[in-house]
This record gives structure tokens, sequence and C-alpha cells, in this order.
């Protein structure tokens, strides 16, 4: 009885030892997270998000963002998966095909003006594929010669500069096993190590426009780019950093204390904008913003039981004044972890997932594609 004791005492010393002491990746910041808002005005559940139109991806999974284009008098739409994949869908039969491999992970897509899909791949940098399937890397670094580590999302100028978010300069996507496992890590250390990123096709040069950002996530540019809108997933917020103007260099939020993890940003036909909350909120994560030491300890936790993500299907769409003008849910998380939602103007409402096997959508407005002002 005595030796049984005896090893129990010295598994609970051990065991206190390792959450206390084992080393983790991490150096977990202080913050104060904001109360959470409660599921009620403008934010009550609905199932806006229930029983999608599915287009299957099988076999692959996690069309995390979509974009769309024009092409020879047909819609095309485009989508990025798990395993490199950028897969091109006719919205009419549905077939899908793979347009091209980029070898990493892409995850942000945007066509520029010349047909060129440009492309956020958390493992490889900024990408350039041309309408043959060609790749060429625009840029895997800065021009101070730091690491692009976490390409994430992006948004195209008028004159062409590329605005990317490379969202943790400490996490990389694949050297973290992943962009989910980097970005649970940045989120639970919340060191503010990411940054927004601007390629200039002219020069090559790639520059940085704002640094000290927790997961800076979706981008999008403001009509007549007088502004750049960055879905900031650490602190629930959409900013707005503003390039022209008297307001020139200033940043102030559009959107604040979200009620889960902001994602991706895409321009609407009609100059709104379209968010994905890929999650909701945390409570436990919110509790102990606080408390970095416990967070630490969490982090020595199996995995099962550290904070994860809820499938729980949330988009919403909001005007450059702020003023939320729709949200669509599905409160049974039956299309999961949405990022995100594309307008293209076919009659359709593409919805993204960080791990579906499919492409969802539903019906929406039918608009003219062709006339949305970049």
């Amino acid at each position: 009885m005595y030796t049984l004791l005896k090893i129990v005492v010295l598994a609970l010393v051990l065991g206190a030892a390792y959450l206390l002491f084992w080393p983790v990746p991490l150096n977990p910041m202080a913050w104060d997270a904001p109360r959470s808002p409660d599921y009620t005005g403008q934010w009550e559940p609905n199932n806006k998000l229930a029983n999608l139109d599915k287009i299957s991806l099988a076999p692959h999974i996690g069309p995390e963002d979509v974009t769309a284009r024009v092409i020879d008098g047909k819609l095309a739409v485009f989508t990025a998966v798990h395993d490199g994949s950028i897969l091109r869908i006719d919205p009419v039969t549905k077939a899908v095909s793979v347009f091209a491999h980029t070898g990493g992970r892409p995850l942000g897509l945007e066509f520029d003006s010349v047909g060129n899909l440009i492309v956020a791949d958390a493992y490889r940098g900024l990408l350039l594929i041309n309408p043959a399937g060609g790749i060429e890397v625009l840029a895997d670094t800065v021009s101070d010669d730091s690491p692009i580590l976490y390409a994430d999302d992006l948004d195209i100028a008028n004159d062409g500069r590329i605005f990317f978010s490379d969202a943790s300069t400490r996490f990389g996507a694949e050297a973290s096993g992943g962009t989910l496992q980097g970005s649970l890590l940045a989120l639970m250390e919340h060191s503010n190590d990411g940054r927004i990123l601007v390629y200039d096709p002219q020069d090559k040069s790639v520059t940085t426009l704002l640094d000290g950002l927790t997961f800076p996530n979706g981008i999008a540019m403001c009509p007549q780019d007088v502004c750049v809108l960055v879905a900031e997933t650490g602190t629930y917020a959409i900013k707005r950093i503003w390039l022209k103007g008297g307001k020139a260099g200033q940043i102030d939020i559009l959107l604040n204390n979200l009620p889960g993890f902001p994602d991706n940003l895409n321009r609407a036909p009609d100059g709104s904008f379209w968010l994905g909350l890929t999650s909701p909120r945390s409570e436990a994560l919110d509790k102990l913003s606080d408390k970095p030491f416990v967070r630490s300890i969490v982090q020595r936790l199996p995995a099962a039981l550290r904070p994860k993500a809820t499938n729980y299907g949330f988009v919403l769409n909001f005007g450059l004044d702020g003023h939320v003008l729709n949200v669509l849910q599905d409160p049974t998380g039956g299309y999961p972890l949405t990022t995100g939602a594309l307008e293209p103007g076919d009659g359709w409402l593409y919805i993204s997932s960080l791990n579906a096997a499919n492409l969802g959508r539903r019906p929406w407005p039918k608009t003219d594609h062709n006339n949305r002002t970049h």
C-alpha cells in the first residue's frame, strides 16, 4: 500500500512539473479580451446558411477561399484546397478540374487585371499563376530579407500593387505542421507578430504597410483604393488602413468585438463586403487573455483538452460605414468552419470552408459580374 502511495505521489509531482515547466513553443502575452457579445440583436441566430447547395470537390477538401472570373464568356469559379491544388469549377454543370498545383497550401485568391491568378500561399509566399497554369513565385521574403512565413489573404489595387497578410512571423504555417496549427499557436501566444505587406510589380519590392497585428487574415481594398480593410482574427475586429486623402496613414476600427473569429474578406458587386467567421469565440480563451502563464499550462495539455474551433456557419455582409447589412448563419454547423463568402453576380453566394469536402452556395440576387469597380 505504501509503495502504491509513493507511485501515486510521484506521478502527481511529475504531472505538475510537466504542466508547469515543460518547454512549449510559445511565450504568451497578456491582453484584455472584450466580453463576447451575445447572439442577440443583429447577431440573432438564423438558418440562412442551412441546407446549402453543394458542389462536391472529392477527393479534395478545404475550399478556404473562392474567387471567380469570366473566361470565354462564361463565369468560372476557383478555389484553393488542402493538397495544394487550385480547382476550377463550372457553376452551371458543377464540373470540377485541377487548374494548377502550387506545391504548398494556397489560401487567398484574386485575379489581376490581365487574367493572372494571384495566390497567397501559406507555405510558398505570394504566387502568380498564368492562364495556362504556369506558376511564378512573386515574393517569399520582404525587402528587408525577413521571410514570409504565413501568406494568408490578398487583394489587388487599381495600380497593380498587391496587399497581402503575413499572418504570423513566429509561427510559420509549414513549420507549425499546417495552417490551423500555426493559427492556434499565434492566437494562443497573442504576441502581435503579424503584418500587412505590399508587393509592387513595378520594382518587385515587398514592403511592410503595418505590423504589430495578431493574426491578420482577410484583406479587401476599398472603392477607389482609398483604404484597405484587414480582418484581425486575434482581436475579433476589422481594421481600416487609410491610403489616400486627408486620413492617409491613419488606422481605425470598422467592426469591433465580433462574435467569432474573422477570416476572409471579399468585396461585393455593390461595394459592400463579405466576411466569414470561422468559429464562435472561445469563452475559455477570452477568460485567459490576461493570464499568459495559465495559457502556457493549457498549451501543455493534450490537444483534445485545449480550446478549439466549433462548427457554426456564419458569414456577414457590411458596408464601408460599418453597418451590418446581412447576417447568415447555421447554428448546426452543417457546413463547417465558414471562412468567407463570394458574390460573383451569377445568382449564387458561394461559401468557403476550412475543411469541408464541398463548396457550399445559396441563391442570392443576381448582379452584373462585370460591373464591379475594383
